[in-house]
This record gives structure tokens, sequence and C-alpha cells, in this order.
């Protein structure tokens, strides 16, 4: 009994060992990770980033949580999992719910914080502040100096560097400035004129002044220019005299005047994005047409790259048709082929000029369609191209819906006098929606947003005249309307207005796959009365 203790005890002590160990490198990766987070909170909550902030601290507080819980030891695994895909999934999701009530674009893209913040680094030239003329210096560790000249008293010398300001009686009125001084070495004119842009950026003299280079021979004695006003919640504007109150309306500095400065910041508008929709003609009429074609794409798409599959998997079924190998492998090669190449052959083969479709149809003596020009021949094209692109997917999942259904079934249908359309229309087609048909619903929803086609074969064109200033075209579907909201156009960049846009987009696809267990459940209740 006593040798089993020992054991027992001998055995027990590695052990317990062990659980320290691992109980310490626990706690260790967790001071690193808290740590690191608590950087990274300061850091965007010091920017007035306090969602990403936010985000931060939840997920840091739910590892610690799930690492110090005995219970949620399991977790332990996945937990980085977790993390990653709360900070690249679920928050791009909520950010884009957030951004949607906000006027996040161009002229409103920093935080407030972060606007002040480069206000503050405004300088300007107040009336009667001393102009110098200037001489650029650098020492070995590549830092700048200024040696000033008086412009009034010009026998006047000084040397400011980056913290320091002092005048120099060295060099007499007249004289040559030496070619060094006090560690730092005089820059030639061709130096001076490359390291200018640099210097430009800097502020000389430290606390004792505050100096800046002016133009090319001008130097001065520059003043903070905006100052923020806390009580009033304005900045203002010491060269003008001016104040600028925030306007959360429009995410502006705006005076009595209405006049702006130069930047805006991100404020929330509430629902003003969703209300564009409705009250601006602009956005209200191109995005009703948008929205009709992008359901008539993802339908036409769905309707024709099926029912060419479908027909080519009949066809290869029959017995009567030899080369079927052959014909297969022909049928599918614009599968592997990639999308964008294959939509870069069919933009240069529908080319008005040089095309070969185009050519082929003035060799009858017709004037070919204008396919980029027209909206009604740019859909068709659109259309022919996707219909290319698409077809031998539902061949090849048709084919073998096919090949799975009992043919003693048709043996059946045929001794009861039943015609090929009835066998079609009464087994066929009921029992492959049964295997096709949830992949009909995610074709559609691909196709409602597939953007590649759309923009790589015209960019969404031609463009919609009375869309005025909104980018938006013939061809555009509601993805690709809310990039160009987002990047392009001559109007600016308008995150707002697109994440509201990409928030709808959403809804209809939710909608779109709650259809989908319906139609399903439709079909299986159709398939089990054949």
């Amino acid at each position: 009994m006593n040798t089993k203790t020992a054991e027992g005890r001998r055995a027990l002590g590695p052990l317990s060992a062990a659980s320290f160990m691992r109980l310490g490198a626990t706690y260790l990766g967790l001071i690193v990770l808290d740590a690191a987070a608590l950087y990274l909170m300061y850091a965007f909550a010091a920017d007035g980033i306090w969602e990403l902030a936010i985000t931060i601290g939840l997920i840091t507080l739910g590892v610690n949580i799930i690492n110090l819980r005995a219970d949620l030891y399991a977790l332990r695994w996945i937990a980085p999992a977790l993390s990653l895909m709360t900070l690249l999934v679920v928050f791009p999701i909520v950010y884009t719910v957030y951004v949607s009530f906000t006027n996040y674009g161009d002229g409103n893209l920093l935080t407030k914080t972060q606007v002040l913040k480069l206000l503050a680094e405004q300088t300007y030239l107040p009336e009667g502040g001393k102009v110098y003329g200037w001489n650029l210096y650098q020492n070995d560790a590549g830092d700048y100096a200024l040696w000033l000249t008086d412009e009034v008293a010009s026998d006047s010398y000084y040397f400011a560097t980056l913290d320091s300001f002092e005048p120099v009686s060295a060099v007499a009125a007249g004289g040559e400035l030496p070619e060094q001084f006090q560690g730092y070495r005089q820059l030639s004119r061709g130096e001076s004129l490359k390291a200018a842009s640099a210097a430009q950026a800097l502020s000389f003299g430290g606390a004792q002044a505050r100096i800046g280079i002016a133009g090319r021979r001008e130097a001065g004695e520059f003043a903070p220019r905006y100052e923020y006003v806390e009580a009033q919640d304005a900045v203002l504007d010491h060269k003008s005299g001016e104040l600028f109150p925030a306007n959360y309306a429009n995410g502006q500095f705006e005076s009595a005047a209405g006049a702006t400065l130069f930047t805006g910041f991100v404020s929330a508008i509430g629902t003003k994005n969703y209300e564009s929709f409705i009250e601006r003609d602009d956005i209200r009429g191109p995005l009703a047409r948008i929205f009709a074609w992008t359901i008539g794409f993802a339908l036409l798409s769905v309707i024709s790259t099926f029912s060419l599959g479908l027909f080519f998997a009949l066809l290869l079924q029959s017995k009567r048709i030899p080369f079927k190998r052959a014909f297969r492998t022909l049928l599918i090669i614009p599968w592997p082929i990639p999308g964008l190449i294959s939509v870069a052959i069919w933009r240069g083969m529908l080319n008005s000029n040089l095309g070969v479709v185009s050519n082929i149809i003035r060799a009858f003596g017709l004037e070919p369609p204008p396919f980029f020009i027209d909206p009604t021949w740019a859909k068709i094209s659109i259309l022919l191209v996707n219909l290319w692109l698409g077809y031998p997917y539902f061949m090849l999942v048709c084919s073998g819906a096919l090949a799975a259904i009992p043919r003693d079934m048709y043996e059946a249908a045929e001794v009861d006098g039943a015609n090929w359309r009835q066998k079609f229309r009464s087994l066929t087609l009921p029992m492959l929606l049964v295997a096709v048909g949830p992949l009909l619903i995610a074709s559609f929803t691909y196709n409602f947003n597939n953007f590649i086609i759309i923009e790589a074969f015209n960019e969404g064109g031609p463009p919609m005249v009375e869309a005025g200033t909104v980018p938006a075209g013939h061809t555009d579907i509601l993805i690709s309307y809310a990039y160009r909201l987002a990047f392009g156009g001559g109007r600016g960049a308008d995150y707002g207005l697109a994440s509201a846009i990409t928030i709808i987009i959403f809804l209809l696809v939710a909608g779109v796959t709650l259809t989908q267990y319906r139609l399903t459940k439709g079909w299986e209740e159709i398939s089990e009365n054949v």
C-alpha cells in the first residue's frame, strides 16, 4: 500500500508541474493579448474610432472569459477562429449598417477628433509676423536646420533647429555663411531644392518660435490658424476671425455665412441615405430601373443557362448522337476558362469595328447592332455572354440528375401510351427540379450579385443621361451601382449611400434565400406524387 502511495505521488508530481506550466503560459499569453488590445483600443479611441475600439475590447473580453472559466474549456480551441470571424466578418457587417446611417464619403472621411487634430496642425503668417530669408542645413542624423536672415535688418542672423531658436553674431553683414555650424552642414542649392518639400512640412524654433518655410526664398513666424472652442463646439479661424460651429446635419464646421472648412467629419444623419431613394430624382429614377434590370438579369440568366444546359444534357443522353465524349468535351470548354478572359474575348468579338461577330453580320450586307451603345443590345449582349459562361455548369448537373432518375418509370409511362412531351413534363422535369431546384435558387442569388461580368464587359454602360451626376448605367445591377456610388463617378465617393444600397441588397437576397426553402419543399411534394 505504501508503495502504491509513493508511486501515486511520483505520478502526481510531474502532472502538477505540467498543469502549473500550462496555467502560467495561459496567464502570460492573456497578459500579452490584453496589453496589445489595450494599446489598440487607446489608439483607436484617441482618433475617435470608437466602434473598432469597442469591438476589440469585446473580443478580448470574450477570449479572457473562455480561457479563465473551466466550464468553457472546449471553446478554447475555437477561440482564435471565433475572434477572427468576429473581427473580419461580424464587425464589417455591423459597421456597414452603421455607415449606412452616416454621411461617410468624400469630404467626410475623418472622425471629428481626427479633423480637429488636422486643423491644429494648420498655421498662417499673422499680420506683423517676421519674414526671413533662409538657407537649409542638415546634420549627420538627417535633421534639418535653418539659417535665417532678417528681411528688414539684413545684418541680423538666426539659427533655428527643430528644438531651438537663437541669434547668430558670428557672421558679418553680407558675409558668406559658414559651411559648418553647430554640427550642421550647409546644403548646396541642388540639395536644398531636393530637400525643400520635406523641410516645408517641419516647424523650426521649438517653443521659442514657430518658424516654417513659406516659399523658395521666405520663411516666417507662423502661428496656429485654427483653435477649437469646446464651450461653443466650434472652430475659431484666427486668420479671418470667423467662428465655425459644428453642423452635425452635414458633418461640417460651418460659419454663419455658410462657409465651411476644407474638410468635414463623419456624423450620424439618421435615415437620410434611405430617404434618398424616395426623395432624390437622380437616385430614385435610376435605382428603380436598375432594380428591375437586376431582377430580370438574374431571372433570365438562370432560365437561359438552365434551359440550354438541360437541352444539351438530354441531347447527349440520346443513343443516336455519335461521338458523345467529343461533344461533351467541346461543350464544357467555356467552364474551365477564367470568366474575365471569356468576357474579354466576347468584348473583342462584339466590337463594332473589328469584332468577328460584327464582320460576319456585315458579310451578309447588314449593319451590326450597337452592342455597347444601345441599352437594349447591351443587355442582350451581357445575357449572351452569361449564357456562354453558365450553361456548362447546368449541363453537368442535369446530366447527373437525369442519370439518377429510374428508367422503369419511363418504361411504365410508355406502356401507358405517354409521348416524349408528357414524359418530360410529368416525369423528367419534376424529378429534376428536386435535385437541381436549390441550385437554381443559388444561381439566381449569384447572378443577382454578379458584379464581375457587368464590370468587365462594359462597366455598366451605356450611361444613363437622366442620372445626372450620379454614376449609373443601363446595364448596372444593384451591386455594381453601389460600387460606382462608393468608388466611381465625378461626384466623389458616397460610402453611406452605397452602404444603404448594400443593406437593401442583403435584405433582397435574404428574401430569395427564404423563398428557396418554400420552393424546395414544394418540389419535394411534387416529386413524392410522381
